[in-house]
């Protein structure tokens, strides 16, 4: 375990490549010093928590045009402003997407299913091949846990076209909360206008599937592996904080979804954001709690490989991403 600070990212490296169980050091890039990184070349990369063997897995990236909605209240030029902060491009969004899996023994658990081959962004198709090179087979995922019902996260696990499940052999657990408000009959009129079709297709697949496990916040969902209240993005976002010996990984999935805008602003709220103020108020629980147990985070639309560590800024966070090397 260790802590890092913006002045002092790259020294921790190889405590941090001790703590992931890897055989070299593993390389921090710290705020105003990273610069974008391409696509990966190898799109899968393991390391371990305690015994967990997590094997974060590239399914690709939406080069999300500006939009002066996209951060409520906050400008393009700001935005702007944080991403070249942070080393990142100014041209698009940069919003890439990690699936995790987890081995546990001869247990592979996955961590949400990706966008569905192409099913959320044209250019976010690479799970399956990923997958496949990481040495995954998709037969062998016996667990799902999801962490909510947006799109990116769940499409894969609907075939395109047909909705026919992907891992219907799989158990998935998600958080009650979660799945009742998204299948909750007349839900769908209440919802946005932009939102509608994608909580119709949920509304319409997901209640037939007999394989959901619906759990509460704080329960266990698999040895070492504990399910947490994350609500704001939506009704039922959840994180889970897997703990094997002395050694925790917070997964945070979309809690603090872009770092370089929302570490350095911890306050701004995300258009995709349903309770505005919830969220910010959950993701400083989380981002303070990680800090307090100095214990490494990742999350979905972290820089790839999608893990690293927060240190206190003032009344913010400075986020250091681990970089492959």
């Amino acid at each position: 375990m260790f802590t890092t600070s913006r002045r002092g990212v790259l020294a921790g490296g190889a405590l941090a490549g001790a703590f992931f169980g890897l055989a070299k050091p593993l390389k921090f890039i710290g705020d105003a010093r990273a610069e974008t990184p391409p696509e990966p070349t190898v799109g899968f990369y393991r390391y371990k928590v305690g015994s967990i063997e997590v094997t974060a897995v590239y399914d690709g990236i939406w080069r999300k045009p500006h939009d002066p909605a996209f951060i409520k209240g906050v400008s393009v030029d700001e935005t702007k402003a944080a991403l070249a902060k942070a080393g990142l491009t100014t041209e698009f969004m940069p919003i890439p997407l990690t699936v995790i899996v987890l081995k546990l023994g001869d247990r592979h658990i996955m961590i949400d299913a990706g966008s569905g081959v192409g099913q959320w962004q044209a250019n976010a198709t690479h799970l399956p091949a990923n997958m496949q090179a990481a040495g995954i087979d998709r037969s062998q995922i016996d667990t799902i846990l999801v962490s909510h019902f947006h799109p990116d996260h769940v499409w894969g696990l609907m075939e395109k076209g047909t909705n026919a499940a992907v891992f219907p052999n799989a158990e998935l657990v998600v958080n009650s909360a979660e799945y009742r408000f998204w299948t909750e009959p007349g839900r769908v009129e209440k919802l946005p206008e932009g939102r509608r079709a994608a909580g119709k297709r949920i509304a319409d697949v997901f209640p037939t599937w007999k394989n959901w496990k619906l759990v509460e916040s704080g329960a266990e969902v698999a040895p070492g592996i504990r399910i947490l209240d994350a609500y704001g993005h939506t009704p039922g976002h959840s994180v889970f904080l897997v703990t094997s010996g002395n050694d925790q990984l917070m997964v945070s999935n979309d809690t603090m979804y872009v770092p370089a805008l929302l570490a350095p602003h911890p306050g701004w709220q995300g258009a995709y954001d349903q309770d505005g103020p919830m969220a910010v108020t959950t993701r400083r629980r989380i981002i303070d709690r990680v800090i307090a147990d100095k214990m490494m985070i990742c999350g979905a639309h972290f820089p790839f490989p999608g893990a690293g560590s927060f240190a206190t800024d003032g009344d913010a966070y400075a986020f250091s991403p681990v970089v492959q090397s």
